[in-house]
């Protein structure tokens, strides 16, 4: 009986209980409550012309998605721009007949990240990412895939480095 008693009592505790974690790391200072994302505009010497509004907008959704920012269409509290850098297609894996059996498509972006209110966080950094695929797969089928696949893993490393201190 006294057992039976233990486990209600360690039932109803451990209910009352309410533990917030995050799998992230984010750590979001109180006093930053918004943020902006300029549009990136795209130099690199390659284009794909729907690469700017799907980086910019991946971003936005980064940011909404991990943390409590609300995003700002003027300049928030922290704020985001610069430009598209980099957009190549390489051969990799040579094979003995002097064909590639890969390609690598790999994209560069050039972050400025401002806080308006701890400047002293500010910080300007260049990004890139890349995925490869087989060279015998039409690029023109697979390339969509590939740059959400590499635009999400830069979008990580930027969020990454303005609020997780690494």
């Amino acid at each position: 009986m006294a057992s039976r008693l233990f486990w209600v009592a360690a039932v109803v505790l451990m209910a009352g209980c309410k533990v917030q974690m995050t799998f992230r790391g984010s750590s979001v200072p109180e006093n930053v409550n918004t943020a902006s994302v300029q549009y990136f505009e795209n130099r690199a010497p390659l284009i794909n012309p729907l690469l700017s509004q799907t980086f910019t907008e991946a971003l936005k959704d980064r940011i909404t998605s991990e943390s409590r920012l609300i995003i700002n269409d003027e300049v928030g509290d922290v704020d985001f721009s610069g430009e598209i850098t980099g957009y190549d297609l390489r051969p990799m894996a040579i094979q003995a007949n002097a064909i590639s059996a890969e390609t690598r498509m790999t994209i560069s972006i050039r972050v400025r990240y401002r806080n308006f209110k701890n400047p002293q966080q500010n910080w300007e950094s260049s990004f890139s990412a890349y995925a490869d695929f087989e060279s015998s797969q039409n690029i023109t089928a697979i390339e969509s895939e590939l740059v959400s696949d590499i635009v999400d893993q830069i979008t990580e490393n930027i969020f990454n480095k303005a609020f997780s201190d690494w």
